[in-house]
């Protein structure tokens, strides 16, 4: 079956995500490219018929809503002749748009395209296994005694329990920036137990305005707590190593 493959983030006004995504999509077409090629038993390579697609849509801040942007895509993707197209959401966490609103706007776009390609729904980026031994990469270079998983964090509690295992399998404590235990109590509590040097891990894909605010936080706790090392790790990033992770979801 030939796929096209639609990476489906939740849209910023920030410049910075979209650079960063398609930066992605370059990694990813050129690892789908190579997978594509196959050798013959005679040694002489050819590439599959299909002209996979990549492409990025988003469910905010849009001129269109994300079912009308799947159709498009789907329709594109169908004239270069694929046959299903995979939907990768491009979410750590499994809150009510990876849970509700990407699913009912994927349903949408099926039932308005019929069965001329059949539409998947990937699981989400954050459901792979693989984000721990990144977050752990990231960490190597620390010399923290003691860590903070930083995550925006949900009023749903359900929503949070993700974060909570993740920071476990890396041995850091969750903290949020929106609900609690916040990240300034969560370094008070870290402090008042004697830790000195505190690393803190933003739980974002990309820079943008949630990293922003995770660096002025940070210097706002430098001056609070003026005798502790505090080191800030930087987001994920668009790598070979989160197209690894997300080609092994598409497949």
């Amino acid at each position: 079956m030939a796929s096209a493959h639609l990476l489906v983030s939740h849209g910023s006004h920030d410049p910075r995500p979209e650079i960063a995504i398609q930066h992605l999509v370059e990694l990813l077409c050129h690892k789908i490219q190579s997978d594509l090629l196959v050798t013959t038993t005679g040694g002489i390579t050819s590439q599959l018929k299909c002209q996979t697609l990549v492409g990025t849509a988003y469910l905010e801040l849009n001129p269109e809503p994300l079912h009308k942007q799947i159709i498009k895509f789907a329709k594109n993707a169908l004239d270069s002749g694929c046959d299903s197209l995979k939907i990768q959401p491009l979410f750590l966490l499994p809150g009510v748009h990876v849970m509700e609103d990407i699913p009912a706007q994927v349903a949408l776009a099926q039932q308005a395209i019929g069965q001329n390609i059949k539409i998947f729904l990937q699981p989400y980026l954050g459901s792979h296994p693989g984000l721990e031994c990144l977050l752990a990469k990231q960490l190597i270079a620390t010399k923290a005694e003691a860590k903070i998983l930083l995550a925006h964090g949900s009023r749903r509690l359900e929503g949070n329990v993700p974060v909570e295992a993740m920071a476990a399998k890396i041995g850091a404590v969750a903290a949020y920036l929106g609900v609690s235990p916040r990240l300034e109590a969560r370094v008070q509590e870290l402090v008042g137990t004697g830790y000195k040097n505190l690393a803190i891990i933003p739980y974002f894909l990309f820079p943008g305005g949630m990293t922003d605010t995770v660096a002025q936080k940070q210097q706002e706790l430098k001056l609070q707590f003026p005798e502790v090392n505090f080191q800030l790790t930087e987001p994920l990033g668009a790598s070979k190593e989160l197209v690894e992770l997300i080609w092994d979801l598409l497949k």
